[in-house]
């Protein structure tokens, strides 16, 4: 009887024990449709971290609508046609600016061009207008008389008949005051460079300046009574030079350097220039407004 008792005591602890073994047995060896359910919680678990608006399961995150209507694929072409006629707009806008930017140029240009002409023109009218105005030196021509020569001495002042110089410088002269400046020009210009050491040169010098200031060549004028005076300072035309040479430089637009030319005239003579020709110094640097 002890003997059954203890065999019944052990098979019963040997049970007990065995129970928590097939239990985790039990528990690691799931069935598929276990496994199964738990691979969709997780599969959904997932579905609900990555879409967290809750698209449905069965659409795997793909929406059932289509990506674009035809109303917004039409309204996109619509944008689309209405941005590529504005660039063509642009386009034919920049094209016709730059067309009359060309145009506006060549306008300006042949304006200046234009305008270049009619001041020259101007220029020559108002030279040839102011020419007698000029009060010029009368500078009458030797006559030849019976009595004692006249001791007045002018441009064309009296000598002896068989100065063939004198006679040159007269031709020159005659010339210059019937406005044939071109010829006066060329004949004092033989003169002096066949009598340089005549006493006329100073004369024939500064008239020669004077017939290019009359005709118009202003500059030409303000370089021959320039050289007139610098060559010749003691001449006796060198102070008539200095002052024609400040017409000449009006005429050129240069008031500052006629005034230039009025104060070494006062500078240089003084006292001894003549009161006819203080009288145009005058009247030069009021023109040309000298303080």
């Amino acid at each position: 009887m002890k003997v059954f008792r203890s065999f019944a005591t052990l098979t019963a602890s040997a049970s007990l024990a065995l129970v928590p073994v097939a239990a985790v047995a039990q528990r690691q060896q799931a069935t598929p449709d276990q496994r199964l359910e738990r691979l969709e919680r997780q599969v959904q678990e997932v579905q609900r971290q990555v879409f967290p608006r809750g698209r449905p399961a069965d659409t795997a995150g793909f929406s059932s609508e289509p990506a674009a209507t035809q109303a917004s694929v039409a309204t996109l072409d619509q944008r689309l046609d209405a941005l590529e006629r504005q660039m063509s707009d642009i386009l034919r806008q920049s094209e016709e600016n730059g067309h009359r930017l060309q145009s506006l140029e060549a306008d300006l240009a042949k304006l200046r061009s234009d305008q270049e002409q009619r001041i020259g023109a101007l220029e020559q009218r108002v030279n040839a207008a102011a020419a007698p105005v000029a009060s010029p030196i009368v500078e009458p021509v030797a006559t030849k008389t019976t009595n004692k020569p006249s001791a007045a001495i002018t441009d064309a002042g009296t000598a002896p008949a068989a100065d063939a110089g004198e006679d040159a410088y007269s031709e020159g002269f005659r010339q210059w005051q019937g406005g044939n400046y071109d010829q006066a020009i060329a004949t004092l210009r033989a003169f002096t460079s066949s009598y340089p050491k005549h006493r006329r040169v100073s004369y024939a010098k500064n008239l020669i300046g004077r017939a290019q200031l009359d005709k118009g060549d202003a500059r030409g004028a303000a370089e021959t009574l320039l050289a007139n005076y610098r060559s010749n300072p003691q001449g006796e035309r060198a102070p008539d030079s200095l002052y024609y040479l400040g017409q000449a430089l009006i005429k050129l637009g240069q008031p500052g350097q006629a005034c230039k030319a009025y104060a070494e005239l006062e500078s240089v003579y003084g006292a001894k220039v003549r009161a006819d020709l203080k009288k145009q110094v005058a009247a030069g640097k009021s023109e040309a407004q000298c303080s």
